[in-house]
């Protein structure tokens, strides 16, 4: 079956910083999406899940994020997409995964899918932790590769057992590796994932969320900081390490930093005379809130600036002190999506 988003699809020069205050549409509301009617719970109704191959996980790319959310900057941390009530963004971002399934591989949508999202209340007001979302695997990417077979293999800082291609570089709803979304092109600082979550998958904290996935102005006093995981391991295979300048020194217009001399990330444990620490866990979840974590870990890395849509390819050295957008450390508030069935 052929994938609905070919690549290349995105000239590099075009996506290097996009942010929300530049490139965002004044008309987007992160609020609409496909009607109740046509998605229930993180699926879509067209097409026979069982006719589908082994399909049922990927990251989003910045190209379906964009399309779905109306918006060269894509949704930051409002994944609504038309729900509304309690657990209306854990909802949404279900069915944000089942809308990209479907169009990526016809049948597919109808499985169900799950964001790999916590929450400090979903449905019924209770915690909500990523990994128990996400039923029991085994988890296959687009083009049939195992990435792990069930979660004990995936709850790790990398997932275990799985094909040694994509364990460190996690591929798109294409099955493209996420790093290098156009392969004509060089590979893009795309490595933050919203999770909201520890490195073992838990619920991270209050502010590390963005009010549960329903927030998107990037006031961090009121929003917080999302907690991110890295697609691709920060200091090493699949990711590489730092990327060399390459743009002749432009940097986005919301406050970047210098480049690092090194190219890459602070080391884990340490911070750049940078980030200060932004709430804590307000006495819940199973994270300390704010600071740097084990840059390898798919599932907790560290707070991204804010929750603003915004997207940054371009290595910075970690998320910039001065943004409020979900992707200025290199990311475009991607999410991970499971299927609760192979």
């Amino acid at each position: 079956m052929t994938p609905r988003f070919p690549s290349p699809w995105l000239p590099l020069c075009c996506a290097l910083a996009l942010s929300s205050a530049g490139c965002s549409s004044n008309d987007h509301d992160p609020g609409t999406g496909s009607s109740s009617d046509e998605l229930d719970s993180g699926t879509v109704n067209n097409g026979d899940p069982g006719d589908t191959e082994h399909f049922s996980f990927f990251v989003t790319s910045l190209k379906a994020m964009q399309e779905l959310s109306g918006n060269p900057s894509g949704f930051g941390g409002d994944l609504r997409y038309g729900e509304t009530g309690p657990g209306a963004g854990l909802r949404g971002a279900d069915k944000i995964c089942a809308t990209i399934a479907e169009r990526s591989m016809p049948g597919a949508g109808k499985k169900p899918w799950r964001a790999f999202l916590s929450a400090s209340a979903g449905e019924d007001g209770q915690p909500v932790n990523a990994i128990d979302r996400i039923g029991e695997g085994p988890w296959y990417d687009r083009l049939g590769r195992l990435l792990a077979a069930n979660k004990t293999d995936l709850a790790n800082t990398r997932p275990l057992g799985g094909n040694a291609i994509i364990q460190n570089d996690f591929p798109n709803e294409d099955g493209i590796p996420n790093h290098q979304p156009d392969p004509s092109q060089p590979a893009v600082d795309n490595h933050d994932i919203l999770t909201g979550s520890s490195a073992t998958g838990m619920f991270y904290s209050a502010t590390s969320t963005c009010k549960d996935w329903t927030a998107a102005t990037g006031d961090k006093a009121t929003e917080g900081r999302p907690r991110v995981g890295h697609s691709w391991p920060r200091s090493g295979a699949g990711g590489g390490g730092g990327f060399p300048r390459g743009d002749g020194g432009t940097f986005p217009t919301d406050g970047g930093r210098p480049p690092r001399g090194d190219g890459g990330m602070p080391p884990p444990g340490g911070r750049d005379g940078g980030f200060p620490p932004e709430g804590g866990d307000g006495g819940m979840g199973g994270g300390t809130g704010g600071g740097m974590g084990d840059m390898n870990n798919w599932m907790s890395s560290l707070d991204e600036s804010g929750c603003a849509p915004g997207v940054n390819l371009v290595e910075m050295g970690g998320p910039i002190e001065s943004s409020n957008t979900v992707g200025s450390g290199g990311g475009y508030g991607g999410i991970y999506c499971f299927s609760l069935v192979p």
